[in-house]
């Protein structure tokens, strides 16, 4: 079975961190751009990172730029999603999808595969 599976959500406190994991299974992700998508309670979904299938290329959001970082292990199979000094703004189900591309192209559009999301709640 192909999937994505999302990891590492929670409560944290304002100005706290998480780091997201989203691991595949049934294929490998060697030549998958991922994108990490959010969705704020009713808010539309945005796209939040990206990185390319070879990892060359990230882009993200303005309003994570800074402080989000993404990163690939393609040996573990899984993509991260670290998160520093987070804001009330940040709460959301996290999502991570892939798709096949080639080289250092970073789409957040067209979509494969996709996880069935954490949630990430920031709040005192």
């Amino acid at each position: 079975q192909l999937q994505l599976v999302e990891s590492g959500g929670g409560l944290v406190q304002p100005g706290g961190s998480l780091r997201l994991s989203c691991a595949a299974s049934g294929f490998t992700l060697d030549y998958y751009a991922i994108v990490w998508f959010r969705q704020a309670p009713g808010k539309e979904r945005e796209g939040a990172s990206c990185i390319s299938a070879s990892g060359s290329t990230t882009n993200y959001a303005d309003s994570v730029k800074g402080r989000f970082t993404i990163s690939r292990d393609n040996a573990k199979n899984t993509v991260y999603l670290q998160m520093n000094s987070l804001k009330p703004e940040d709460t959301a189900v996290y999502y991570c999808a892939a798709r096949k591309t080639y080289g250092s192209s970073c789409p957040f559009y067209g979509m494969t595969y996709w996880g069935k999301g954490t949630l990430v709640t920031v709040s005192s």
